[in-house]
């Protein structure tokens, strides 16, 4: 029997060709370290609505849906539509857009907490200029967050990422383990007058889709005030959760809420909102932060954004968390069917994925990592694309029917990784 690399790499030689091309122009050949695992990556040709095509001609199942920007699927008709519409008139103009406008009013007027938005063109580009606001106006300089957690790819918020922390490496960043309100209060207290922002995810999501207890988040946000700094409330991964955003389900009010993902439809976005006093920092006439882009709140994103976000409604919200336990049951039968540790973690329409008896508290060193290569890869040669972490995203256009095929799909995965396990 062939083992699981070698079938993968016989089935994607054009992929493996790409790898040589692209590592003379690129570190690793990659532009994303998220997208990035070893043999090589799959080099993606097309794709449409849950179905991905590799330059092999190759067809799997996406269940990343791009890091869960696809709240849709791929080539979303709605917004495939609504971008033609507006295309053709140009894709960034100097002055702004109606779309623009239109997409603020949506998330201000579904997001309580939200007064005023302002457009960048990532959710790394947000959590910047969301701690831009708070030094701003608090004149203070460090930041505090949950160790382990990600707001995207700034020096500033990779502190403790991997295993780098304290004065000597992040002099600006301090961490406390992520659901620890003691911890956290007690830093506050203790240096609070040098902290602009605390910055919490509504769930760990590159650390292994963690949640918290909503007196740990209210607990944070009073010692924050207490303090005189800004609570900031990263809802990038976690705004497809409600409407309104998962602070409403969490039942908290942020001072500022950083967006992406959803809210662009497919296409590059970012977004700070909340209180207008705050907000109103970033008012040209003001003079306190000078914040530009030449692609902020284009109307060829915002269009889509509309359709994107303006599509999530309360009853698909409900539809995609009941396909996701469906799934979760069929990933657990094929585990156990095949003798294969597991564990799984379910937060709505997000699974991830554990080849080991038991989740792990909130970490980027993954114990299972050797199992976990087995898995992905195992998986993309029975026609299943997820994250190499084992992070499972679903959209709004999936079925029973494509879930129960995918439990299918793993359960063979599963059987394949337990030919290969060590005992």
């Amino acid at each position: 029997m062939a083992s699981i690399e070698s079938t993968y790499m016989e089935r994607t030689p054009k992929s493996a060709t790409m790898g040589p091309r692209a590592q003379k122009v690129m570190p690793a050949g990659e532009t994303r370290a998220a997208g990035y695992h070893t043999p090589y990556p799959l080099t993606v040709a097309s794709a449409k609505g849950s179905t991905l095509v590799d330059i092999d001609g190759n067809e799997y199942f996406d269940l990343s849906n791009n890091f869960t920007s696809l709240l849709h699927g791929h080539a979303y008709r709605p917004i495939v539509d609504a971008v033609a519409a507006v295309i053709g008139a140009g894709t960034a103009w100097p002055a702004r857009n109606n779309s623009q406008i239109e997409l603020a009013e949506l998330i201000a007027g579904r997001v309580p907490s939200i007064d005023l938005v302002r457009f960048c063109n990532s959710g790394s580009e947000a959590n910047m200029l969301a701690l831009h606001v708070a030094r701003t106006n608090t004149g203070r300089h460090k930041v505090l967050m949950a160790r382990f957690g990600y707001h995207g790819s700034h020096e500033v918020f990779e502190a403790g990422f991997f295993g780098n922390e304290g004065e000597k490496h992040w002099p600006h960043t301090i961490t406390a383990p992520w659901g620890d309100a003691d911890a956290f209060e007690q830093v506050l207290a203790a240096h609070g007058d040098e902290i602009a922002a605390v910055f919490l995810e509504g769930f760990m999501g590159s650390s292994g889709l963690v949640s918290a207890p909503t007196e740990f988040f209210q607990r944070v946000i009073d010692a924050t005030h207490r303090a005189g700094a800004v609570f900031v409330l990263d809802e990038v991964i976690s705004l497809r959760m409600n409407t309104g955003g998962h602070q409403v389900n969490l039942g908290i009010t942020p001072d500022l809420t950083t967006m992406g993902k959803i809210i662009g439809g497919g296409y590059p976005v970012g977004a700070v909102g909340g209180r207008a006093d705050l907000m109103s920092l970033l008012d040209p006439g003001r003079g306190k932060i000078f914040h530009s882009g030449t692609f902020n709140g284009n109307p060829v994103t915002t269009a889509a954004g509309i359709v994107s976000y303006g599509h999530l409604t309360s009853d698909n919200i409900a539809v995609m968390a009941s396909l996701a336990e469906r799934l979760e049951g069929h990933l657990a039968d094929g585990a156990a069917a095949a003798g294969v540790p597991f564990a799984c973690r379910r937060i709505g329409s997000l699974l991830n994925v554990y080849a080991s008896p038991v989740a792990p508290a909130a970490n980027i060193v993954r114990e299972d990592a050797d199992a976990m290569r087995l898995l992905h890869l195992a998986g993309m040669n029975h026609g299943l694309y997820f994250a190499s972490r084992g992070f499972i995203v679903l959209n709004t256009q999936m079925t029973e029917a494509q879930i129960d095929e995918a439990g299918e799909r793993f359960a063979a995965a599963y059987r394949d990784v337990a030919a290969e396990l060590p005992g």
